[in-house]
């Protein structure tokens, strides 16, 4: 009896003890931190609805609009279940109803869509060669343990076949849809609070299904969106840039400034260089319901805000003129010319008005298109206005002029003599191409000849007479071998010949030694150097403005979507100001003023209005035609604008020439042709 006694009393005391411990808890929960659980209970119940921000518009100096955004509407899938087989079933039946429907999933799986599976990779470093980001790519591979580098395309695909668990013919489009899915949406770390867009700008017709069959469709929902839309397909595309999915270490990077798994941001071109500006702040809802049933604010509604206005420097028209003679120089010259590249500046303040390269693609067909882009050899993805590298020829020679003079090593009116061969040297001695053509020489030179003639026997001299490091010198001060500070993340620096260059790129170790003869070569514009067209356009503006490098610049302005007031104008910025001797220039300008009037670009010019600088080049390559170099500028006497064009495989400078001579036109007269068809039809090419 005494012990149910003591049994009853530890019972009650455990009893005491337990109620003691839940009165505490509540009164901390309810009284302490009642705030903080009110908070989470608000949390929990609120419907959180976040809307996107349009991002801003990309115009051209006069207000065109070049990209704008339209409603558009995109596959979204969410998590609803762990159970594979019924995730695939389900992704497979959409992939279906999008193939079938003229419609494509997102694409971020580096293998082919169609027969026979090859790697897809993009030649993102301008290397020539894709193999160091596919070898990149299977070293970060989360699944290196079974993926493996040597693997083929379909070996890798078949094996993430089984990593997913998707079943069926590896050869059909369906069974590779489901992979591509899978594969994104592990990249996408998809999940029950993360889901993921799989498709984007789907059209009525899929939209409709979708709907119609939502009952096969567990989790895939359809949301308008908004869709990068351009006003002028296919114009300024290198230039413009694209937009993309945010990949797994750009959300790594970027997720504190408020990116979410699905958002999309620029991938190149000003797109990707204005990213701050353009990309809008996001809006959101939210509402809770209390315990009565009665819906209350939690925080108040906020619209999204539109990016800003990007104001480019360009002119629409200009830009056309210039892509369009462009396009039809190269298909003109044929045989295994198939691209080229050119720019125009404003030489008075370093704005770009218009910049090219060819072959081009269709911004608005990228995701379908994008496959036949990568494996296409003529890489019509490679901005080459700034990716391009090219030997400048004869283009060079103004600037070797100048600094022989600048330091004293070519008196005023001095002449040289050309020979047709240059004997300097016992062990090296180049020829003058009128020599290797006609075996002539040119007689007695000054600058103002040489230039006109492009004596290679007088430019030889001067090279010998300066050295490498003098002309490297003048060389930087032009901005050749430079970034020119353009706002495009693809543009590269390229080099000038020098020793310390030689050493990198030849691995023989006795030629890697400098010798005389390289020294001649760089001084005619051959040997390693090796520029953009961008580099060429700003040095020729450079010359005809006297000497002022400026920045060269693409951002006119940046403006308010709300208001169009300014945020930001960008502003001329002076690089280099070069000391030169105006008589010097005058000499330098007057040699190519006869190089249009009276020399190789004189039958592209001949009886036209407006008075023109230029100078020709002829690059000569390893394999197949030389590459062709123009480089002007006009109305001579006070400059405006100068222009740079690169034809590959474009034989002569003077083919070059032509599409400088259609940028003229379009500048100064509309595009009218202000003077008489020369005897030569324009579109004759010189071989």
């Amino acid at each position: 009896m005494r012990d149910s006694k003591y049994r009853f009393l530890i019972l009650n005391i455990i009893m005491v003890l337990m109620l003691g411990a839940i009165a505490v808890r509540l009164f901390s929960m309810q009284i302490v931190e009642g705030e903080m659980y009110s908070k989470s209970a608000v949390s929990r119940l609120s419907k959180s609805i976040s809307s996107s921000a349009p991002r801003g518009d990309i115009l051209d100096r006069y207000g065109r609009v070049l990209v704008t955004n339209e409603t558009g509407y995109s596959v979204m899938m969410q998590y609803t279940t762990s159970d594979t087989e019924k995730l695939n079933n389900t992704i497979r039946n959409v992939v279906e109803i999008l193939n079938n429907t003229g419609n494509t999933t997102f694409g971020s799986l580096p293998i082919s869509r169609e027969l026979p599976y090859s790697f897809v990779f993009e030649d993102t470093n301008n290397t020539g060669s894709a193999d160091d980001e596919m070898a990149r790519w299977f070293q970060n591979n989360k699944h290196s343990d079974v993926i493996k580098y040597g693997m083929t395309a379909e070996q890798t695909l078949r094996a993430y076949a089984d990593i997913y668990g998707v079943t069926g013919d590896i050869n059909r489009a369906d069974t590779r849809g489901v992979i591509g899915v899978r594969y994104d949406a592990e990249r996408q770390s998809f999940s029950a609070v993360n889901p993921v867009i799989i498709a984007e700008d789907i059209n009525a017709e899929a939209v409709t299904q979708i709907k119609e069959f939502r009952d096969r469709l567990d989790g895939i929902t359809v949301a308008e969106n908004y869709v990068r839309t351009y006003k002028y397909p296919g114009l300024a595309t290198h230039i413009l840039g694209r937009i993309g999915k945010i990949s797994s270490e750009e959300y790594e990077k970027k997720s504190s400034e408020g990116y979410g798994m699905n958002d999309t941001l620029g991938k190149q071109g000003i797109e990707r260089w204005a990213e701050s500006y353009l990309r809008g702040k996001n809006g959101s809802s939210g509402t809770v319901a209390v315990v009565d049933g009665k819906e209350v604010e939690v925080a108040p509604k906020v619209d999204p805000v539109p990016g800003n206005y990007v104001m480019l420097t360009l002119d629409a028209e200009l830009q056309e003129t210039l892509e369009q003679s462009l396009e039809k120089t190269v298909k003109a010259i044929g045989n295994d010319c198939n691209a080229g590249a050119a720019a125009v500046i404003n030489v008075k303040n370093g704005n770009v008005l218009a910049m090219g390269s060819y072959p081009t693609y269709n911004m608005e067909r990228f995701n379908e298109d994008y496959e036949s882009l990568v494996k296409d050899p003529s890489n019509p993805m490679l901005n080459r206005a700034v990716s391009g590298l090219y030997s400048p020829g004869s283009t060079f020679k103004p600037l070797t002029a100048i600094a022989a003079i600048g330091t004293g090593n070519l008196a005023r009116g001095e002449h040289i003599t050309c020979t047709g061969v240059y004997t300097a040297y016992e062990d090296y001695q180049p020829v003058c191409w009128i020599w290797s053509e006609a075996r002539q020489t040119h007689g007695s030179q000054d600058v103002t000849l040489a230039i006109e003639n492009s004596c290679n026997v007088f430019f030889y001299e001067l090279g010998k007479r300066l050295g490498i490091d003098a002309l490297d010198s003048y060389a930087k001060k032009f901005g050749l071998g430079e970034y020119t500070g353009i706002q495009l993340t693809e543009e590269t620096q390229g080099h000038m010949a020098s020793p310390e260059y030689k050493r990198q790129v030849v691995s023989n170790v006795i030629d890697r030694e400098w010798f005389g003869g390289d020294t001649l070569q760089a001084a005619i514009g051959q040997s390693y150097s090796l520029f953009t067209p961008i580099q060429l356009a700003n040095y020729c503006a450079t010359i005809a403005n006297g000497g002022t490098r400026y920045k060269v610049n693409l951002i006119d302005s940046i403006r308010s979507s709300v208001d169009g007031t300014p945020v930001e104008e960008i502003a001329p910025v002076v690089e280099e100001q070069l000391d030169i001797d105006p008589d010097t220039m005058q000499k330098i300008h007057d040699g190519m003023k006869k190089v249009v009037d009276e020399g190789s670009a004189s039958s592209i010019f001949e009886g036209y209005p407006i008075r023109v600088g230029g100078k020709t080049g002829t690059a000569q390559l390893g394999v197949g035609a030389n590459n062709a170099i123009f480089i002007a500028f006009a109305p001579f006497d006070d400059p405006e604008i100068a222009v740079a064009v690169v034809v590959e495989h474009g034989v002569r400078g003077t083919n070059a020439g032509r599409v400088a001579r259609d940028v003229f036109d379009k500048y100064f007269f509309g595009g009218a042709t202000p003077a008489p068809v020369p005897t030569e039809a324009p579109w004759q090419i010189i071989r």
